[in-house]
């Protein structure tokens, strides 16, 4: 009997020592693309990360699952830099793969960059774009910088800590420990580098050893990730300045919401008025069908953002853009005419229609004391005339409010 059990589970047994074997290996090849000792594997404070992100699996794999589109493609400009694969889980450790991550101190999107370092990179910040939230540039503008980095100290783990908490601070703190020894930088003890750089190596490497557990995903029925960071990329497409994702989504059969989380970057759901365009993101698949039924005709809009400053109304906007005011405000779904200073207004721009500069002449502030009637006097028109002009029912005028007067 106890022979026959052996010959049952032996080859159990030796299955599971097999398994365990590639595991480990695995594990070591991690360590060594991060340049870490295989010590490393025996961190107390990184396997209780391990652990507690384990215990919590559904965060984790949440993130995976809502990034599974631009994974591939964050993965493959990782590879272009020479920057290692497993770099992707610095990302989720900076933003949890949320694009439109932001932190107190205003870094922004996937790798969250503050502005000042993004516009080293060339990230564009403007009223119509946030670039950081780019999820193909941002990566192009990480992978430099770490490239940098790591040609500065020599060994990748010092670029992720360096990424954290500076190239400065991580070159005195090398200076001071008197080693870029790993063990010593994160001695409990010392001060070397902060103690959130200390948890952040920690946290990355313990988030890549989960993605790259093979067996646990297939135990935990999450074999799905494994193939699918292979399916799933995106297409960048040109498109016409005020072109709306609207029209795209309808186009190529793409929800609207799905268009929108590829094109975080852009405040709005329009191109950019920029002179020559600008490039969106498609999901791969759906780019043989967006050359097939997309034409670059001319749009009937294009669209710019107006700040609301001191003394505008609907009406001078309108008049200033040559846009009807009730365009305006439908188009921004306001409830009333009142305005506040600062407030964006979405202005649709027929093609036709030029953008008028709008002369003081034609235009008159209120001021203090001013009525309709001595305003008519003064300018030798109708009260009627400005009540008609301006669609005032009453008499009521305001301080700082622009009343048109040339017609």
């Amino acid at each position: 009997m106890i022979k026959y059990l052996f010959i049952l589970f032996f080859p159990l047994s030796l299955f599971a020592n097999l398994t365990y074997e590639s595991n480990y290996n695995k594990e070591l090849a991690l360590l060594d693309s991060f340049d870490i000792e295989p010590s490393f594997l025996y961190d107390p404070v990184m396997n209780k990360m391990k652990q507690s992100t384990l215990a919590k699996d559904k965060h984790f794999f949440r993130a995976m699952n809502d990034a599974y589109l631009f994974i591939p493609a964050i993965k493959s400009t990782l590879s272009k830099y020479n920057i290692p694969q497993e770099f992707l889980y610095l990302a989720m450790a900076e933003s949890n793969f949320h694009i439109k991550a932001y932190s107190k101190k205003h870094a922004a999107g996937l790798w969250q960059f503050m502005p000042r370092t993004a516009r080293l990179y060339s990230l564009k910040i403007d009223k119509y774009v946030d670039e950081r939230r780019d999820l193909i540039k941002s990566t192009e503008a990480a992978a430099k910088h770490l490239s940098a980095l790591h040609k500065r100290f020599g060994k990748w783990y010092l670029a992720a800590i360096a990424y954290n908490c500076g190239g400065g601070r991580l070159n005195h703190a090398i200076k001071k420990a008197g080693t870029d020894d790993l063990a010593v930088l994160l001695d409990p003890k010392k001060r070397y580098i902060p103690r959130e750089s200390k948890n952040y190596i920690r946290k990355i490497v313990a988030l890549a050893l989960i993605g790259s557990d093979e067996q646990y995903l297939l135990h935990n029925e999450y074999e799905y990730l494994l193939n699918r960071a292979n399916a799933y990329s995106i297409a960048t497409v040109k498109l016409s300045s005020g072109e709306s994702l609207a029209r795209i989504s309808k186009l190529i059969h793409i929800p609207l919401k799905d268009l929108k989380k590829l094109n975080r970057h852009l405040k709005y759901d329009f191109v950019p008025p920029y002179s020559r365009g600008y490039s969106v993101y498609i999901p791969y698949i759906k780019l043989a069908e967006f050359k097939q039924k997309y034409t670059k005709e001319p749009a009937k809009n294009i669209y710019k953002v107006h700040i609301v400053t001191h003394g505008d109304n609907l009406s001078y906007i309108g008049k200033k853009y040559g846009v009807s005011y009730r365009v305006i405000k439908d188009f921004n779904h306001l409830k009333t005419n009142r305005l506040k200073p600062k407030q964006k207004l979405i202005i649709p721009i027929f093609r036709k229609s030029a953008i008028k500069k709008i002369s003081s002449k034609y235009y008159y502030m209120v001021r203090r004391g001013d009525s309709l009637e001595s305003i008519a006097k003064a300018y030798k028109i109708s009260v009627r005339n400005i009540r008609l002009q301006n669609h005032i029912r009453g008499s009521l005028i305001r301080v700082g409010e622009r009343l048109k007067l040339y017609e």
